[in-house]
């Protein structure tokens, strides 16, 4: 067993300062709250290593500069010659215009492709085309020009 040395003792109790006794009922102290540790790993696994290197910001290449894009001459604002939509908007100035049957026979293509491009293609390519049954019954593309 050790003995408290009991100068030490007596220059602990002399350098603290006097606490005032609180009004409670009981003399127990509480007991205090242990704070909780944070995640527990998996039984056995190690803990992971630190890394030596630090991580360094990516480098950005610069950005190169635009070139103005020439306007556009009157000669290009059609579809080019010989394209699909060319061969399309060609059998839609006809004067009765042009089947759903005659475009799919011609370009090969089903009755939803046709349909899409009517109303996709040809709308932002700025035709205004006009779809009707004929007296046949069958559906019917024109271009009014």
């Amino acid at each position: 067993m050790t003995i408290p040395n009991i100068e030490v003792q007596a220059t602990i109790e002399a350098a603290a300062p006097a606490e005032e006794p609180k009004a409670s009922t009981s003399a127990k102290p509480k007991a205090t709250k242990k704070a909780k540790g944070g995640e527990k790993g998996a039984k056995g696994a190690p803990a992971k290593a630190k890394s030596g290197k630090k991580t360094t910001p990516a480098k950005k290449a610069p950005k190169a500069k635009k070139a103005a894009k020439p306007a556009k001459s009157e000669e290009s604002t059609g579809p080019r010659e010989g394209s699909k939509t060319a061969q399309v908007v060609e059998m839609l100035r006809r004067k009765n215009g042009v089947t759903l049957a005659e475009i799919m026979e011609k370009m090969g293509w089903q009755k939803h492709t046709v349909r899409g491009f009517m109303a996709g293609a040809m709308k932002k390519a700025g035709y205004a085309v006009e779809s009707f049954k004929s007296e046949k019954g069958e559906r019917t593309y024109r271009i009014n020009s």
